[in-house]
């Protein structure tokens, strides 16, 4: 994606350019161009930084948990309506997979409490 905006440079003038933008959590800027004259191209898009590693998976953790949670929940009551259509098997193995999420939901609690800054 590009866009173009202005540049004002003390000497009086003003031009247009493009910057390439890559959007993936930061952004770079192509600053490919010559004008005869140096000037800086900082500039302030209101982005936030670069997410660190510990960072990233405090959040996906966090994500992870309450989605699993989620599934757990709807097996377990899944489970309880197959144990009232009399479909016992289906209402045991639903079951068990409501099991199996909270140990997984146990296994990310453990990995996010080791995060540093935890």
């Amino acid at each position: 994606m590009t866009h173009d905006h202005t540049h004002d440079h003390s000497g009086g003038h003003s031009h247009d350019h493009d910057h390439g933008h890559s959007h993936d959590h930061g952004h770079s800027h192509d600053h490919g161009h010559s004008h005869g004259h140096s000037h800086d191209h900082e500039h302030t898009h209101d982005q936030a930084q670069e997410m660190t590693l510990e960072q990233k998976l405090n959040t996906l953790f966090s994500h992870w948990i309450g989605h699993n949670d989620s599934h757990k929940d709807n097996f377990l009551s899944w489970a309880e309506k197959a144990r009232e259509g009399g479909l016992t098997e289906v209402a045991s193995c639903l079951e068990q997979a409501g099991s199996l999420s909270q140990e997984v939901t146990k296994k990310l609690e453990a990995a996010l409490a080791n995060l540093p800054g935890k």
